[in-house]
């Protein structure tokens, strides 16, 4: 125990970062290529292309070059100005905390927040649009990590659109692990990156930017220019003619064209499945051993993360050291309010599989027996396995 305690873990089950695909982390070693070179501005904008492909869009992604916090502030910055009226949908601390960065940038920020083990209504949104006429910007985080629930963003999207407000979307952690794509939804900021189920390291944004969306940043003054925050600077930089405005992440660039490689040639639709699955099997097997997840319903339990709702007497921190420790497993911790309140168990790239469903409730189940919460962890492995092979 003392081993595992201080050795690296031998699996991360977090809600991210995730493990990378032992593929992407070969590909990160490929020779660090000049920017200014050719051959890198070639490679570069066949990155993008594939991006484009993935994310089935009509226009050339914009890739920034840090993880998407980047992507998600700087969407605040360059699209929302002190004219805007933005409704923000709050479901968890993600949600809440993109409301910080757009008052910012306008003073007139109205919200819809529903308790943090719930999902935003489209009825709601509906009914606030239309009782407030000037709402010109939405921003929604479709899966809150924090709470493990998902927002219904396509209907969402499709109500914001006809209400001909902007839409910007939080996808970071759940594009790739599940039917999601900008146009879907309608968003004209989408922001995701390769870091959570497309199985890279952190470093990247990948985001979809509407054509009205451009007009409209570009005929910001205060939008960002000349700046880590800025998206216009970067809008032709996909072009093997176009400079960058800076030097971009060589090295993070080779791991995502290999994640992109590996995703397109999985099928979206066989990856979506067996995020599903482990996610599944997952709750089963929490459900079966007298555990409950966060959310407050399964129909938006998210399909990439798995939040487990604490017992009372159970101490969540010492609850993973435990699982640490004992088996060398790592899960993640709330954040902000769900802090201590719930466990969460990651289901993204690489560890979305159905064995790491059975081993998930083994080291869960194992350290809530050794903090003194008698589960019968094999019961909830049995109702994983049911699960799985019902699949088969």
């Amino acid at each position: 125990m003392r081993y595992l305690e201080h050795a690296e873990p031998v699996i991360t089950l977090t809600a991210g970062p995730v493990n990378a695909y032992p593929d992407v982390l070969r590909g990160l070693g490929r020779t660090v290529l000049y920017d200014h070179d050719p051959a890198f501005q070639l490679f570069y904008e066949r990155v993008v292309d594939k991006a484009q492909k993935t994310m089935r869009l009509s226009n050339k992604p914009v890739i920034l070059h840090g993880e998407p916090v980047l992507g998600l502030e700087a969407a605040a910055a360059s699209l929302i100005t002190p004219d805007d009226v933005v409704l923000n949908l709050a479901s968890g601390v993600y949600g809440k905390g993109f409301g910080y960065w757009a008052k910012r940038y306008s003073p007139h920020l109205l919200e819809i927040e529903v308790p943090y083990n719930e999902a935003i209504d489209p009825q709601a949104v509906a009914a606030m649009l239309e009782s407030h006429p000037k709402i010109s910007i939405v921003s929604v985080c479709h899966h809150d990590t924090p709470s493990g629930t998902i927002n219904p963003i396509d209907a969402i999207g499709a109500l914001v659109s006809a209400h001909g407000a902007y839409l910007i979307v939080d996808a970071v952690s759940s594009f790739g692990g599940m039917k999601t794509h900008p146009e879907d939804c309608k968003a004209d900021i989408y922001v995701t990156g390769p870091n959570k189920c497309l199985g890279a390291p952190p470093g990247l944004t990948m985001m979809g930017v509407s054509e009205r969306a451009w007009a409209k940043m570009k005929a910001n003054p205060l939008a960002p220019r000349a700046s880590m925050l800025s998206i216009v600077d970067w809008e032709h930089a996909w072009s093997r003619d176009k400079p960058f405005p800076f030097t971009p992440s060589v090295a993070q660039m080779n791991g995502l064209d290999v994640a992109l490689d590996l995703y397109l040639s999985e099928g979206p639709p066989a990856v979506w499945a067996r995020h599903a699955l482990t996610a599944k099997a997952m709750r089963a097997g929490v459900a079966a051993m007298g555990l409950s997840i966060w959310a407050a319903s399964d129909t938006f339990a998210s399909p990439t993360t798995t939040a487990v709702r604490t017992p009372e007497g159970i101490d969540e921190e010492a609850l993973r050291q435990a699982a640490r420790a004992r088996y060398g497993v790592v899960f993640s911790s709330g954040r902000g309010e769900t802090l201590g309140k719930l466990t969460r168990i990651g289901h993204m790239g690489p560890t979305a599989q159905p064995i790491y469903a059975i081993a998930a409730l083994a080291a869960l189940g194992g350290a809530m027996n050794a903090l003194g919460q008698k589960l019968a962890v094999g019961r909830g492995i049995d109702a994983a396995l049911a699960v799985i092979d019902a699949d088969v």
